[in-house]
C-alpha cells in the first residue's frame, strides 16, 4: 500500500533549501514559505507574507536567514533580492485596529491564509513558522524556527520585517512623539516612556494591556470618547 504524500530521505541541501528540494523531489512543489513580523509589537501592523522561490539556488540569496539575525542593511539588501528573483510573493498588512477586533493570534492565522491567497500560482506545500495554518487549501507543514531552517520561509520573513520597518519609520513622521523609527512599535523602556508621557496613539494597539493601562483618566481616548479609568478603558475594549 503506498503513502501519500510519498516520504523520501531528507538530505542535507545547500543553505536552507533542504526542505524545499525535498519537496520537490517528491512531486510536491512549488513550495511558498510564509512568516510575520510585528506579533510582539504593541503599536502598528502585523505584517504578513509568503513567498515562492525558484527551484535553483542562487547565489545572491545564499545568505538568507532568520530576518532577526540580519542588520538592517542585510535585510535591505535581501529584500531586493527576494523581491526580483522569486517565483511568487505577497505581503499582506493588518492594521492595529483590525489585530484589536479579532485579535492578535487570528490576525495572524488569517493573514497566512491571505498571503498565500495573493500569490501569483497555486502552491503545491505551504511552509510556516511555527504553528499550523487552518484553513488552507493545499498541504503545510509548521516547522520549529522556520525562518532560521527553510529558505521560503527566510525569505518570506524577511519580506515580512523590511515591509514592516519601513511602515514604522514613515510612521514616526505621520505620528511623531513616540519614536517609531527606532524602535518600530515593539515595547522597549524607550517605547514606553513615550506612552507614558503621550498615552496611546491611533496606531497603538488598545487590546494590549500595557496600552490600555496608558489611558489616562480624563483623557481623551484616541479611539474616540473620554477614558474614566484605565480598568474600565482595558475592560471595554478587550471584553
Amino acid at each position: 500500500m503506498s503513502r501519500w504524500p510519498p516520504r523520501l530521505p531528507v538530505r542535507r541541501a545547500a543553505g536552507l533549501r533542504t526542505y524545499e528540494f525535498t519537496l520537490h523531489r517528491s512531486g510536491l512543489g512549488p513550495v511558498a514559505g510564509v512568516d510575520e513580523a510585528g506579533r510582539g509589537a504593541c503599536a502598528g501592523p502585523l505584517v504578513v507574507a509568503a513567498c515562492v522561490l525558484k527551484p535553483t539556488q542562487l547565489a545572491s540569496l545564499a545568505e538568507l536567514d532568520d530576518s532577526k539575525k540580519l542588520t538592517e542593511a542585510a535585510r535591505e539588501k535581501l529584500y531586493r533580492s527576494v523581491t526580483r528573483y522569486a517565483e511568487s510573493w505577497s505581503a499582506v498588512v493588518i492594521g492595529a485596529d483590525e489585530i484589536d477586533r479579532i485579535g492578535i493570534h487570528v490576525a495572524n492565522i488569517e493573514g497566512m491564509r491571505r498571503a498565500v491567497a495573493g500569490l501569483d500560482l497555486t502552491p503545491g506545500y505551504v511552509l510556516s513558522d511555527g504553528f499550523a495554518v487552518p484553513g488552507l487549501t493545499v498541504p503545510s507543514l509548521p516547522v520549529i524556527g522556520g525562518d532560521g531552517a527553510a529558505a521560503c520561509i527566510a525569505a518570506a520573513s524577511i519580506i515580512a520585517k523590511v515591509t514592516r520597518d519601513r511602515i514604522m519609520v514613515a510612521m514616526d513622521a505621520e505620528v511623531p512623539g513616540y519614536e517609531f523609527a527606532v524602535h518600530k512599535g515593539y515595547s522597549t523602556a524607550l517605547h514606553m516612556s513615550c506612552l507614558d508621557e503621550h498615552g496611546p496613539s491611533v496606531q497603538h494597539r488598545m487590546s494590549y494591556r500595557n496600552v490600555a493601562a496608558r489611558v489616562r483618566p480624563g483623557q481623551p481616548s484616541t479611539q474616540g470618547g473620554t477614558a474614566t479609568s484605565s480598568n474600565n478603558t482595558r475592560d471595554r475594549l478587550t471584553g
